[in-house]
């Protein structure tokens, strides 16, 4: 979708995954597919939390499973931030994709959950989804 893509330009990810293969992976897709996007990656949930502390961020894409603080507790403490921090879209991903995972992702405050590995489309829509607040097929 083109008008999807001019939308996404320029777009500021945060990318909390503690696999650094996946990052990689991730990294190459979402530069090849967004153009001009500005990826800050992170390992764990602590590090995500300082980087929407202290950053500028438009999207956070949220690993579940990672060391030190998981995706749920880390979304958690994004919510508590004072001011407009607390609301940046949070996309949760997981292998996991069960119901009891994805009602989990929603309960912690998470906008969105894409199962991994993610198609372009299904990761592509749900970050437009959460930053335009528009559904599209």
């Amino acid at each position: 979708n083109e008008r999807a893509m001019t939308s996404l330009r320029n777009v500021r990810i945060l990318l909390a995954e503690d696999n650094e293969f996946n990052a990689m992976v991730a990294q190459g897709h979402l530069e090849n597919w967004l153009p001009g996007v500005r990826l800050t990656h992170v390992l764990n949930g602590a590090q995500a939390v300082d980087a929407v502390r202290n950053g500028k961020h438009d999207v956070v894409l949220m690993d579940i499973q990672m060391p030190e603080m998981n995706g749920y507790d880390a979304t958690k403490a994004i919510r508590a931030l004072p001011g407009d921090k607390s609301r940046i879209p949070i996309i949760a991903m997981s292998a996991n994709v069960m119901k009891a995972e994805m009602d989990r992702c929603t309960e912690a405050g998470m906008n969105a959950f894409v199962p991994k590995p993610y198609k372009k489309e299904q990761l592509l829509a749900a970050i437009d989804t959460v930053l335009t607040g528009s559904t599209r097929s």
